[in-house]
């Protein structure tokens, strides 16, 4: 049984001169000095807030691009030590001494030494000379651009070394492909395209481009497969689904699984909460939360409340009134019902809360037990403050003449009556007795007498309504276009028993 320890074991291997050195000089190059200069330089003032909030646990939203760069830029951080205590203000700014400067751009320098390895190893696979791949690997080595992009706390570097990894693993695929179809160095090669240009999509959109491009030319090649006769149709069967699984299906679950690890990292309330869901939310510490901790769930007659709308666009805002009325006249001649202005306020504000009121009754408090609003119930909304009745009518609103105004009314004692029921329809409910709850229910009113859906236009009213957004009952409305829709999402039971309608 030991008669294999008679022979000495031999271990063999190749080493590419090229490749090695290629890799040391880039490492060298990328790395030598890297602290310098102790400064915060261009987009570093821009990366460093999100690593800041990442290592704070604090909820941001980068417009510019998804997470998964941010994220590994902070995890630079995170090995180095950083707390995230250093304010991001200017470029310039000297770094202070709890910053781990070489630590926050390791990554990208190193990224950036490795793109020069590739770019070698991608023009080999090309079938051009190892001549024509070092010199183009020089050429990447000592361009100016990327050197300086690699070793700053900046995400180009990244984005390149993904780029061109996702390129060099199909163009390995395919040479694979034209030997040895579904061997172990196959699937790898296969799977390393997808995670590559999911994570090239990940660090900037702008790796789209990449991932269509080896899409297209993996579709080409795909075709070309289908129409080979020497292959079963099983066989090409099983070439599709490959594909499919790891060029499609993997690119795909990592892009979101991105996206729910930047959500599961930061827990906290943040400067960007505001454009998401009341619900999401009041599901970070502190925030939104600490004020909907203990309020009541289900909305009753009686329920004092803010109603946000879910849109969110142009900005996130509130449906709101002031004792302020719409001008009697508008600049093009246009009339008005005079009577007091309903906006959508983007801030939060003690003139937001609306009594939910039983139309058959006067009390506006709550009742002992709770009568829970439910679906398809008429209500009528008044205003806290003012306790004008929240109204509509055949008056065309200020800036969009062919939907209803939308006020507080107000009796002037002239031939316009009250029209203030609106009828709950709770969009997302699971049966038609659903009760009203707080933040989960998406509500749309609509208007009793004309059928009118209340609805943010999203326009800024004039300097008479204090550049507000526009509040319009939009009659013949179809379908649940979220600017419809409403979320209450302070709420509180109104107990004063001498609080009653003016």
């Amino acid at each position: 049984m030991l008669g294999f320890l008679k022979q000495p074991v031999v271990v063999s291997a190749e080493i590419n001169v090229n490749l090695v050195a290629l890799t040391v000089m880039g490492l060298v190059n990328r790395l030598w000095a890297l602290s310098y200069p102790q400064a915060v330089v261009f987009d570093e003032v821009y990366y460093g807030q999100f690593v800041s909030l990442y290592m704070k646990r604090i909820f941001f939203v980068d417009d510019s691009g998804p997470p998964f760069g941010h994220m590994l830029l902070a995890f630079g951080g995170y090995l180095g030590g950083f707390d995230g205590n250093f304010l991001w203000n200017r470029i310039g700014a000297e770094y202070s001494m709890n910053v781990p400067v070489w630590s926050l751009r390791l990554l990208p320098a190193v990224t950036g030494a490795l793109c020069v390895p590739l770019a070698y190893q991608i023009l080999v696979e090309l079938h051009f000379s190892h001549c024509a791949a070092f010199g183009a690997a020089l050429l990447i080595l000592f361009e100016n651009s990327l050197i300086t992009q690699s070793r700053l706390m900046l995400l180009e570097s990244v984005l390149i070394f993904f780029i061109l990894l996702a390129i060099l693993s199909y163009l390995k695929f395919y040479n694979l492909q034209k030997c040895s179809p579904f061997t172990a160095g196959w699937w790898f090669w296969l799977l390393l395209t997808g995670v590559a240009c999911s994570c090239a999509v990940g660090v900037k959109y702008m790796g789209l481009f990449t991932y269509m491009l080896l899409l297209a030319i993996a579709g080409v090649h795909s075709w070309h497969l289908i129409g080979d006769q020497t292959l079963s149709n099983v066989s090409v069967l099983c070439h599709l689904l490959a594909r499919g699984l790891a060029l499609v299906v993997i690119p795909v679950a990592m892009y979101l699984s991105f996206f729910y690890v930047h959500l599961t990292l930061l827990y906290r309330s943040g400067p960007h909460d505001q454009i998401m869901s009341s619900a999401f939310q009041a599901s970070l510490e502190g925030g939104l939360a600490r004020i909907t901790q203990g309020q009541p769930l289900e909305v009753a007659y009686g329920s004092q409340i803010t109603l946000r709308n879910v849109l969110g666009k142009p900005m996130p805002c509130w449906l709101h009134s002031h004792k302020n009325t719409y001008p009697i006249r508008y600049e093009n001649g246009r009339g008005s019902s005079h009577q007091q202005q309903v906006t959508c306020y983007p801030f939060k504000d003690v003139n937001n809360w609306w009594i939910v009121k039983d139309p058959g009754m006067q009390q506006l408090v709550v009742s002992n037990p709770p009568r829970p609003v439910r679906h398809g119930h008429i209500v009528q909304l008044v205003h806290g403050i003012t306790t004008r009745y929240l109204n509509t009518h055949d008056v065309a609103a200020p800036l969009s003449p062919h939907s209803q105004e939308i006020s507080c009314y107000i009796d002037y004692n002239i031939s316009m009556p009250t029209q203030n029921l609106w009828r709950v329809e709770i969009v997302n409910r699971e049966s038609d007795t659903d009760v009203w709850k707080t933040i989960l229910s998406e509500v749309r009113f609509v208007h009793v007498n004309t059928s009118a859906v209340l609805k943010l236009s999203g326009a800024s009213l004039p300097e008479w309504g204090y550049r507000q957004l526009e509040i319009i009952g939009e009659k013949l409305s179809k379908g649940y276009h979220q600017s419809k829709l409403w979320n209450v999402e302070e709420h509180r039971y109104g107990k004063s028993k001498s609080c009653r309608v003016l």
